[in-house]
């Protein structure tokens, strides 16, 4: 893949995993790894959830440590190293984007399914140019005009992948709360609520809306994104985005529940039809 594809942060996942499993394989402890290569114990953990870029010394002395001797198998591995260093179309945006969020631009762009809930704001790969715009300000305040388009511009080249050929599908609840709060003026939520009419109608688009009636539901504890990969040997991830940071859980119990939580929001929610009579709802009473 070339550097403009999402493949790296995919490389660096499967590379991870396996280390983590020919470790685990010769028993030998995360504390152990990480003295053999002058690293501490969170460096591998970092390492094998492929949080990390590597290098190739590093994964050179851990195959040893592992008893990988066979020179096939090692270059194989080492070759995926390398590939996994190639820096993501998205890294000349990175001096605008807080540290954590280029690693999930990565993990975005290399799912297969996207499910997702939302209840600050619409879902940045469903945003138009102009509310998007209005949501990067308020959360760029003091920030120049060149930084906020950048930033802007950033979230437009993330949305052309919804639109390829090989698009994920995305599996959305927006609380109703996302779409009653303004931002921008009227003509910002009209453009907004009308270019969700129109994505919906997307093959690859299941987009319903959590209403104020429904009262209290399993999206209590704030939104979430949980992403899945066609690589049979990465395991699904559960984005949560934070104030000063973001977690990525993988652990398969962790993302059991959050799977559980988004399956009663999406039984509890009005359909993707119905969901789109209560946007067009929204936008005539706008």
């Amino acid at each position: 893949m070339s550097a403009g594809e999402p493949g790296s942060v995919v490389r660096r996942m499967l590379l991870g995993s396996q280390l983590r499993r020919l470790r685990e394989a010769r028993g030998i402890t995360r504390e152990a790894a990480g003295y053999s290569i002058r690293a501490s114990e969170s460096k591998i953990s970092r390492m094998e959830l492929g949080r990390v870029s590597f290098k190739t010394r590093d994964v050179e002395d851990l195959l040893t440590l592992y008893g990988i001797t066979d020179e096939a198998e090692r270059e194989s591995l080492l070759s995926l190293a390398r590939e996994a260093n190639v820096a993501g179309w998205w890294h000349s945006y990175t001096d605008v984007l807080p540290s954590w969020f280029p690693t999930y631009v990565g993990l975005e762009g290399a799912a297969s399914l996207i499910r997702v809930y939302e209840v600050q704001f619409v879902h940045g790969l469903l945003q138009t140019e102009e509310y998007a715009r209005e949501v990067v300000r308020r959360g760029m305040k003091g920030a120049s005009a060149a930084d906020i388009e950048r930033r802007v511009a950033l979230r437009l080249e993330r949305q052309r992948h919804l639109l390829s050929d090989n698009a994920p599908e995305l599996h959305i609840v927006l609380d109703e709360a996302a779409l009653r709060r303004p931002y921008g003026d009227r003509d910002v939520m009209r453009g907004q609520l009308q270019h969700l009419i129109d994505i919906s109608g997307r093959p690859n688009v299941r987009l319903q809306v959590m209403p104020f009636s429904f009262g209290g539901h399993s999206g209590e504890s704030g939104a979430f994104t949980i992403l899945s990969f066609p690589e049979s040997d990465l395991s699904d991830v559960v984005y949560l985005e934070q104030l000063t940071s973001a977690l990525y859980l993988d652990k398969r119990e962790d993302v059991a529940q959050y799977e559980q939580a988004l399956k009663e929001l999406q039984q509890d929610s009005p359909g993707p039809d119905e969901s789109r009579d209560l946007l067009r709802g929204l936008l005539q009473l706008s």
